[in-house]
This record gives structure tokens, C-alpha cells and sequence, in this order.
């Protein structure tokens, strides 16, 4: 083990309202227990179910928490994750105070790329090579928000990145680690002290990564990395709500949540010709055999997914939950439509249903895209998901009740 994983919870709360943001230093959540810890946290904290945020930061580093990584946790571990997540929140439930409230924005376009390129055939592939250009773009917005004592003490920052936790040693790893986050959070305490928490929530980066498509002596991988990538994220967070003014308003609190209805990918002709083509070959390499073990595992042709869709107000703050890796176009469309510049989109939020690209990505087999491998639902439900996220968020924004005095809680 390199370093420990943690749950961390933010509460906030003001004028009866409250709202809790959980992170996980795991690959992923699953529906089933993150159903039953806010079956728990709302039994011992009163939190409001459709109010309770579970996410993941992403590390590649950690346990396979629904199957097919590289490890797989005890089934008592799994068995009391929903209790630890529970007791993680009710202890920030527990530990409320007066707080001063700091929003920052920082932005870092050299530590992220997107990791898909567009070729001459019109296709993409998750290389550099014989492409065209970048077939998206990165979203270079840092958000933080630091939560103070009365007294200046710093006792969160929650931060706010589109960058996928897969840098100090992915799936090859023999070591268990939080990756550049728990770097990250390392460098933030060393400024702020142990008290202060920090809390991660992903950005949409289903294609992006810390690869950089030119030339650089900066490390590309491991430890080194990681390191460098905590430390500059941590920077750029410190910057961020040291530079802030304290929000002045706090009026709005809303929620919504929904399950939307969204068709599963079923296969067609082309995709089974694909297999069969692949089953009479011997020389096959590792996506390949991935893509065949993955087809004919598949059983979902036909069904429909319920896919939770989660929009939070706190005063100028929008959070947004969407249940898997998202394509960054998604996040940028949802931030240029959101009534609030203050909006925290967060991947990997209360389930993952695999990638979500965008629809004309769908098609072009990137990594990402590619059916059943890596996408789940159809082609176009990254836009039914992000029309959704709109209507919610301009609903949350405008029917919203007053409040005037903020307090938070926090607990790891």
C-alpha cells in the first residue's frame, strides 16, 4: 500500500436547507450500495435522499468495487462500505459550524489533453498517431471552494477537475493508492493544516488524461507524475480561494433527482458480423479480445436503464451528478448553459453506466465510444442526459426558497 483511500463528506447547510457532497478515493460507484449509504445517512442525519451526492475520484489504484479489475476487496468490505460512507457523513453532519464560504477559479491547460484524435477516414482512436488533430477538447476550468472559521481557519476546499485518476500505476499496479488526488490533498493540508479537508469531485473526463501529444521532458507516468500533478492542482486550488472574496449571498437552495429512462445499447448486425470476424482469428490482440468478451457477455439488448440524475443548489453554487465517464463537450455544454457560472459538474455520481460520449463520437469507435467495451447506452443519451441537466438546474435556480446564514460540516 502506497497510501490510504478515504471518504471524505462536505454538509452544507443554511436556513434549514442542506445538502451533502461524498467522495470515494475508489474506480467507481455502484447503485446498489450507494442506495443503501443514503438509505443510512438520510436515517441518521435527516438529509434529504435527493440532496445526498456519492461520487468517486477514479483512481485506478484502488479495489474493484463492481467487478472486473484488478482486485477485488473481501466481501465483508463490501458488505460495510455503506456503513463507513454513512458514519463519514454523519460525523460532517455532527461537526456544523458558522463558516465563511470562498469560490475560486483557476484554469491549467498544460496537464490535461484529450486522449482521442480524429483520423483522415473519419474515424477515432485513442492515440496520437496518423490523426488529424484532437477529436475534442479539454476543459481547462479549476473550481474551488474553500470553507473557513470565523477566525480564517481553512477547514475544506473542495475542488473541481476534469482528469482522469489513472497516472501512478493504473492496472499494472501492485500497490494500493488515491493516486494525484490524495497528492493533491497532501500539499493542500500542508498549507491549510490536518484540519483541513480536502474533497475531490471529478470533472467530466471520460476523454481526457495527462498524456500530452508533444514533445516534453516533464515525466509522463507514475509516481513522479502523480506527484507533479498533485502538487500543481493543489497550487492552482490555494490560488484559487486565497484570491476569493466570501459570498455575500446565499439565497437559493433546491434539489432535484431523477431516474431517467434510457435505452441500453442493443447489438445489431454490424456489431455481431464484427464478432464473428474477430472468433475466426488467432492472432488477436488485448482490445480485441476485450471487445469479443464483452460482446457475447452482453445482456442487455432491449432493456431500458435507469440512469440518476442529480441537480443541487446552494446558493450561487449548482452541483450536477451524472452516473458515469462523460465526454468533456457534455460537462462544457452543461457549464455554457447552467444560470450560474458557479457550476460543479461531477462524473462518476451515484452509479457508473460506463461512457457516455457524445452522439456523433458514438459512432466513430474511439475509445469511449465503442459499444458494450466501454458505452453502455445508446448513442444519444449523452444529450438526452445533458437536456435534462438544463431544465433542472434553470428549475432548481428559479424556484428555489431564500436563506441568509451558511454552516458546514466535514468528515473523512
Amino acid at each position: 500500500m502506497r497510501d490510504d483511500l478515504h471518504c471524505r463528506a462536505l454538509v452544507l447547510e443554511h436556513a434549514g436547507c442542506r445538502i451533502c457532497i461524498v467522495t470515494l478515493d475508489l474506480i467507481s460507484v455502484s447503485r446498489n450500495w450507494a442506495d443503501a449509504a443514503r438509505a443510512m445517512i438520510v436515517e441518521r442525519t435527516g438529509i434529504a435522499p435527493e440532496a445526498i451526492l456519492i461520487s468517486a475520484t477514479h483512481t485506478h489504484t484502488g479495489p474493484s468495487v463492481q467487478g472486473g479489475g484488478r482486485w477485488s476487496p473481501p466481501q465483508e468490505w463490501l458488505d460495510a462500505l455503506p456503513g463507513m460512507i454513512a458514519d463519514t457523513a454523519e460525523a460532517a453532519a455532527d461537526n456544523m459550524f458558522d463558516a465563511l464560504l470562498f469560490l475560486g477559479r483557476q484554469e491549467e491547460y498544460y496537464l490535461a489533453s484529450n486522449r482521442l484524435g480524429r483520423t483522415r477516414d473519419g474515424d477515432e482512436v485513442f492515440s496520437s498517431q496518423g490523426v488529424i488533430g484532437h477529436a475534442g477538447p479539454v476543459d481547462p476550468a479549476l473550481l474551488a471552494l474553500g470553507v473557513r472559521e470565523h477566525d480564517g481557519t481553512m477547514r475544506a476546499v473542495l475542488v473541481n477537475y476534469p482528469m482522469h485518476v489513472d497516472v501512478i500505476g493504473g492496472g499494472t499496479a501492485d500497490f494500493v493508492s488515491a493516486d494525484w488526488p490524495g497528492v493533491m490533498d497532501e500539499a493542500i493540508s500542508g498549507v491549510y493544516g490536518d484540519q483541513a479537508v480536502t474533497v475531490f469531485v471529478n470533472g467530466t473526463c471520460g476523454d481526457i488524461n495527462h498524456r500530452l501529444w508533444h514533445e516534453t521532458r516533464q515525466p509522463g507516468e507514475g509516481e513522479v507524475k502523480a506527484v507533479q500533478m498533485g502538487r500543481a492542482f493543489a497550487g492552482l486550488a490555494v490560488n484559487a480561494v486565497e484570491k476569493a472574496e466570501p459570498m455575500a449571498s446565499f439565497e437559493g437552495c433546491g434539489v432535484k433527482f431523477e431516474d431517467l429512462q434510457i435505452p441500453y445499447y442493443t447489438r445489431d448486425e454490424a456489431l455481431m458480423a464484427e464478432a464473428e470476424a474477430l472468433r475466426g482469428r488467432e492472432d488477436l490482440e488485448y482490445f480485441e479480445k476485450a471487445i469479443l468478451g464483452s460482446i457475447d457477455r452482453w445482456d442487455r439488448d432491449g432493456q431500458i436503464a435507469d440512469v440518476p440524475l442529480q441537480v443541487m443548489r446552494f446558493g450561487e453554487l449548482i452541483f450536477v451528478g451524472l452516473p458515469g465517464e462523460v465526454f468533456t463537450k457534455w460537462g462544457l455544454e452543461i457549464k455554457h448553459w447552467s444560470p450560474t457560472e458557479w457550476t460543479f459538474v461531477i462524473e462518476l455520481a451515484n452509479d457508473a453506466l460506463g461512457y457516455i460520449p457524445t452522439t456523433d463520437q458514438a459512432m466513430r469507435g474511439g475509445y469511449g465510444a465503442k459499444p458494450i467495451l466501454s458505452r453502455r447506452l445508446i448513442a444519444d443519451a449523452g444529450r438526452r442526459i445533458a437536456d435534462w441537466v438544463q431544465v433542472a438546474m434553470w428549475q432548481v435556480w428559479e424556484g428555489s426558497v431564500a436563506a441568509d446564514r451558511p454552516r458546514m460540516g466535514e468528515g473523512r
